[in-house]
């Protein structure tokens, strides 16, 4: 387990195998791991696989199915090149928790080019997040990896709306360089808890997927969530987000939700 001083999400068992720390208990029930670190470690299994076969193509669309409660259990992920190719390729990872498939992922990795000409279109920048004050998502949320959170808001969470900076001095895998779009993922899932509707003491609005694109490689560093929920009047939601890194807008993410009353 790790040490306050070295928070880990996951510890490697071996190639495909990795231990869940007490840090990715999750917002709903502590005994099951919130999605965010999860999805994180199921994109660097992507990027490692790819990293291995010395391909240079770039994740620009990642898609998670989740299949079911996330037991707060071992970890094993596999990876398949469903589509190969020199400059488009999808990928398909398959992550079973306690001997059971819990999460499946496709990716479209895209070859890069230089667009910088006719490059255009995004959102405008956040507010820097080093002038903004902390904000405790502890007192609305429980769970070890709502705590391991740094959130900075960029204005007063409203229903529905909110804006937040979201970042973890926690490793994703303990002693293991991750790439940055591993590192951006691991906090993509916690915009469906930065805008809450209703209070989740009233109401359960779990995503049952989570779909990121992305038109720019997101830089190291904090995660900006610009987050509006939906709610349809027969038992259905969408969280909709602009995603940022402090440079700038990245691209998009997108969260289908299961509304129900406690």
């Amino acid at each position: 387990m790790s040490t306050d001083h070295e928070r880990s999400y996951y510890e490697r068992i071996d190639d495909r195998r990795f231990k869940p720390t007490s840090h990715t208990s999750g917002a709903w029930n502590p005994d099951e791991q919130h999605f965010s670190p999860l999805g994180g470690l199921i994109t660097h299994a992507i990027e490692s696989d790819r990293d291995e076969r010395g391909s240079a193509l770039a994740i620009s669309r990642i898609s998670f199915d989740i299949l079911g409660k996330l037991a707060l259990d071992e970890c094993d992920i596999r990876v398949e090149v469903i589509r190969p190719g020199r400059t488009i390729e999808l990928v398909e990872a398959v992550a079973d928790l306690g001997g059971r498939t819990a999460v499946r992922a496709r990716a479209w990795l895209l070859a890069p080019g230089d667009t910088a000409s006719v490059a255009g279109g995004e959102d405008p920048p956040l507010t820097p997040p080093g002038e903004l004050e902390p904000w405790q998502m502890s007192h609305l949320w429980s769970g070890g990896y709502i705590a391991s959170l740094d959130a900075r808001p960029v204005a007063a969470p409203e229903p529905g709306r909110g804006t937040v900076w979201i970042s973890s001095d926690a490793d994703l895998v303990a002693g293991e360089p991750v790439g940055p779009f591993a590192a951006f993922v691991t906090h993509v899932d916690a915009a469906n808890g930065i805008a809450v509707r209703r209070p989740p003491t009233e109401w359960m609005f779990p995503n049952v997927d989570l779909t990121v694109h992305l038109h720019r490689a997101p830089e190291p560093g904090w995660t900006g969530l610009d987050t509006t929920v939906t709610f349809g009047p027969g038992g259905r939601g969408i969280t909709s987000t602009a995603l940022h890194d402090t440079h700038g807008h990245v691209g998009h993410a997108q969260q289908i939700l299961t509304v129900r009353p406690l």
